[in-house]
């Protein structure tokens, strides 16, 4: 199987990492987490300058039509550079949108995202689901003149920054969608920051009135939606899981190579040899998987044969996260858990990754319930 990517692939992932690597350098993404923001709506805006945003979304809204495999190499990129702009949350949520919403919808709300001028977010997780997609407490009614949601999300990634939320709600047909100014009245936020310094926030909708035009699709057919967004995205992260992987496994081994103890660099002591072998080996088997779950998640065919091959994919990812992660602050010894060292934020990013979107014992019930 071919892994490399074509030529316009390996384009523009070579232009956001140059990108990234002068104006996304460490010292400065650290200086935007820390800010009461917590991310740069410039570094943003050039990320849709160059046609990032742009590319999981079709032509017919200033789009380029691409998917998951084109996206595989910016999200390494952006595993590399560990940024915390709220670009998957905006595909997730925007992929719903494109795959459920009439063309009103599209129109309305798609170009802006495709010009990085609109950010969303997906309000879909609640207490007790344990990444169940049909887990869903939040009710919609029907009134006069739409809806009325009421119900709580939790951990909704990027909802701080978004201008619009997509909601999932239960209604007396089943779970639906529905669109959602994030400053409607009786939409309120409790913004934090996670342990990966991404922006997150839990979302309470209080008999939020909204009208008919809100609803995604048709009513009571949203799980099927959430579950083929859900995979695509999980496909993204595994990718971006591959770059922050590559760094982890470079700086470790650099560090190897200066570091001395007994008059060497402990790099020559064959133990560790051998240790930093092995991350190598999960690095190269979670890059052939996260090909595999960006393959399947844009030419799968049937709902099973993509999920199955997500699941695949993200076991051996969230595998492969712990293994180098915990790795590379072991053979960083104390100094790997420091702040000031990039190795040790990358370690958080991977351990997230490892849960975000279902875990290894939650991908491994669901490949064997799917087989």
């Amino acid at each position: 199987m071919n892994f490399d990517y074509n030529e316009e692939q390996q384009l523009l992932a070579d232009s956001v990492r140059r990108f990234l690597s002068k104006d996304y350098e460490f010292e400065k993404r650290r200086k935007l987490v820390a800010s009461a923001e917590g991310w740069s709506p410039q570094v943003y805006a050039q990320l849709a300058e160059m046609g990032v945003t742009g590319i999981p979304f079709s032509t017919d809204h200033g789009g380029f039509g691409g998917g998951a495999v084109d996206l595989m190499g910016v999200m390494e990129a952006f595993g590399d550079a560990l940024i915390v702009e709220p670009y998957l949350p905006t595909v997730l949520a925007g992929r719903l949108i494109a795959r459920a919403g009439n063309d009103a919808q599209k129109k309305a709300i798609l170009p802006g995202v495709v010009e990085g001028k609109v950010r969303l977010a997906l309000a879909h997780t609640e207490k007790g689901a344990r990444y169940n997609p049909a887990w869903v407490q939040a009710k919609a009614v029907r009134s006069a003149n739409g809806w009325e949601l009421s119900g709580e999300k939790c951990v909704v990634l990027g909802a701080p920054m978004a201008e619009t939320l997509v909601v999932s709600a239960r209604t007396d047909k089943g779970v639906s969608l529905f669109v959602v100014p994030r400053d409607a009245a009786g939409v309120s936020l409790k913004a934090y920051r996670t342990v990966d310094e991404m922006r997150a926030a839990d979302v309470v909708l209080k008999s939020v009135k909204v009208g008919s035009d809100a609803l995604l699709g048709a009513d009571g057919t949203a799980i099927p939606l959430i579950e083929e967004a859900t995979d695509f995205a999980t496909a993204l992260i595994c990718s971006e899981a591959v770059g922050a992987i590559k760094f982890a496994c470079d700086t470790t081994l650099e560090y190897l190579k200066t570091r001395k103890q007994f008059g060497v660099p402990i790099g020559t002591f064959q133990a560790l040899q051998h240790r930093i072998v092995d991350m190598y080996i999960s690095y190269e088997q979670a890059k052939s998987m996260a090909c595999l779950a960006a393959s399947k998640a844009d030419t799968a065919s049937d709902a099973s044969e993509r999920a199955r091959s997500v699941s695949a994919a993200k076991i051996k990812i969230a595998d492969a996260c712990r293994h180098v992660s915990q790795e590379a602050i072991q053979l960083h010894g104390g100094m790997g858990m420091s702040e000031e060292l990039k190795v040790s934020h990358t370690f958080r990013r991977l351990t997230m990754i490892a849960q975000q979107f279902g875990d290894a014992d939650h991908h491994l019930a669901r490949f064997a319930a799917l087989g």
